[in-house]
């Protein structure tokens, strides 16, 4: 799998756990206690940027939910 699929596949399960808690991403970056706003959130979601584990371990606190919901690319298949 290419590094593109994986970021794309990360930044997909961040706003579907997102949006099935309700969240804009204004909310989730006010819930997010590091440096973080909502640029780089897009940029994320959109798979356009590599997130440090720093970062995305932040967000998986955040949306409370384990890190391993948010980088399971298991069930994905590449196109």
């Amino acid at each position: 799998m290419k590094k593109s699929e994986v970021l794309k596949i990360v930044g997909q399960n961040i706003k579907r756990i997102r949006l099935e808690k309700g969240l804009t991403q204004v909310d989730l970056v006010g819930k997010i206690e590091a440096r973080i706003d909502t640029t780089n959130i897009s940029r994320i979601e959109k798979g356009r940027t590599n997130a440090t584990i720093h970062t995305l371990f932040k967000i998986s606190q955040a949306l409370e939910v384990p890190l391993s919901e948010i980088c399971d690319v298991h069930f994905y298949k590449s196109e």
